[in-house]
């Protein structure tokens, strides 16, 4: 020290640092009071993903990073290139990756609590099946299948199997579909009177599965209309009795050679609540459910996407934006699916409500093609 730092400017300054310090102490003591760290997971059930195309690479994988008791742990591909890309990102073991050969050994795998079915619509029904003789509980994709034949044979193999099988209706568990059915059911603005809406976009690839009616069961009503009668259904609390509908496709387009362009269907439910509903591959991409009611209306506009969906409510003169909580779909599903297998509980979409919305669209096909209403 320096010759003129005295003994009491010594203690002085000691002083102050140990004051400086008590100071910081309890600063960092406040903050820690106030820092609120999550609790560390608990058991993570591991899926298999069955198929590694767009929708497993971009939105279900990622969505893995948001879930508490949700991991991936096998994939099941033709694609064994992909499965070697992916693999070290997620942390897959290479002997946890099958073909659609040796699909059915992954019954030997403890790892694998939950299948989820990602594949074209025809083939949930196969792979569903088998998965569940496998004795592993299934998420599987929507459509849940392409005939009411397959839907009934995936319940029963989940009966049979004493598994669990839930559809992936992502938007059943989102806040903004959730929020639309409360209003509905409180009746804020009303007693419901129609529910519209219209999903679509212009479809590119002709050569694309979606449109190969081997693989895809039927066009834009299978694929994207599914999402306006799976709302309205969940929105009027109800199951419409009785449906008409219209086919368009435009002459000559190539990518239309097997499945329909666009379908405008109608569906009256018991209360009165009417619906009516446009599913195109042929426009600039629409997505919007509104509920009509007598006292004013409520909207998703965009309503099918994976983020960014807004809401508005209107009453008179005014209309407002309801802002919610922005949440991963794919994570809510899974993390749905996970509980329901860890706490043996029913699922919220089962293989029942898939069941449901295929049957109607079977309907749907069936009133296009003859011009008359159908009774469910």
């Amino acid at each position: 020290m320096s010759s003129d730092l005295t003994r009491r400017r010594f203690l002085t300054r000691l002083g102050q640092g140990v004051a400086a310090t008590s100071v910081s102490a309890s600063m960092l003591k406040t903050a820690a009071a106030q820092l609120r760290v999550p609790d560390p997971p608990g058991k993570k059930l591991g899926y298999a993903i069955v198929g590694l195309g767009s929708l497993s690479i971009n939105q279900i994988l990622p969505a893995f990073a948001l879930c508490e008791h949700s991991k991936p742990v096998a994939f099941v591909t033709g694609h064994p290139d992909k499965a070697a890309k992916l693999g070290p990102r997620y942390g897959i073991d290479p002997k946890n990756v099958y073909s659609y050969e040796n699909y059915d050994t992954i019954r030997d795998n403890p790892l694998v609590d939950i299948i989820y079915i990602v594949l074209p619509n025809s083939m949930h029904a196969e792979y569903t099946i088998r998965g569940l003789k496998a004795g592993k509980h299934v998420l599987c994709e929507k459509p849940m299948a392409t005939s009411v034949a397959d839907c009934e044979a995936m319940i029963a193999a989940a009966k049979q199997a004493n598994r669990k099988l839930m559809i992936a209706y992502r938007c059943q568990y989102e806040p903004f579909n959730r929020e639309m059915v409360r209003i509905a059911r409180a009746k804020e603005y009303g007693r419901l009177v129609s529910i519209v809406g219209d999903n679509g976009f212009n479809i590119g690839d002709p050569t694309q599965w979606r449109l190969n009616r081997q693989l895809a069961g039927g066009g834009s009503l299978m694929d994207i209309g599914i999402y306006g009668l799976n709302a309205a259904r969940f929105i009027a609390g109800e199951e419409p009795t009785e449906v008409t509908a219209t086919i368009y496709t435009t002459p000559n387009d190539p990518r239309f050679k097997e499945v329909e362009e666009t379908t405008h269907f109608q569906l009256r439910f018991p209360s009165g609540t009417l619906g009516s509903f446009t599913t195109s591959y042929g426009y600039s991409s629409q997505g919007r459910i509104r509920a009509i009611a007598t006292d004013g209306w409520y909207q998703l506009e965009p309503s099918m996407n994976y983020t960014g969906l807004r809401m508005q409510v209107h009453r008179g003169n005014h209309t407002d934006e309801v802002m919610l909580p922005q949440r991963d779909h794919f994570a809510l599903e899974m993390e749905h699916m996970s509980d329901c297998v860890m706490n043996n509980k029913g699922p919220q979409t089962p293989g029942e409500e898939g069941l449901r919305d295929v049957t109607i669209m079977m309907a749907i096909y069936e009133a296009a093609k003859t011009g008359r209403t159908v009774k469910l």
